[in-house]
């Protein structure tokens, strides 16, 4: 447990933001099934305009420091194939 005043009071504030990240990973993963969820319907059209609204949360995931830039590239890359190889 945390002694010092300097201590406690970054216990505090990784607490508060170890609940931050856990939100925003939350809605992360969210869009991110969306657009899996439109791919495995079939329908095109839904899964690009999900696509198209995942692609900025994604970016913004990579700005906080949820995750890194290079997963997210990748992730990005692999939704995009999915939707692209609806016929």
């Amino acid at each position: 447990m945390a002694n010092t005043a300097q201590a406690k009071k970054r216990a505090k504030q990784a607490e508060k933001s170890r609940i931050r990240n856990a939100g925003q990973r939350s809605n992360l993963r969210t869009f991110i099934k969306k657009v899996i969820l439109a791919v495995k319907t079939g329908d095109k059209e839904k899964a690009q305009a999900a696509f198209k609204t995942a692609q900025p949360i994604i970016d913004s995931a990579v700005n906080k420091g949820l995750i890194h830039k290079n997963k997210a590239a990748r992730g990005k890359s692999r939704l995009n194939a999915k939707v692209k190889a609806m016929a």
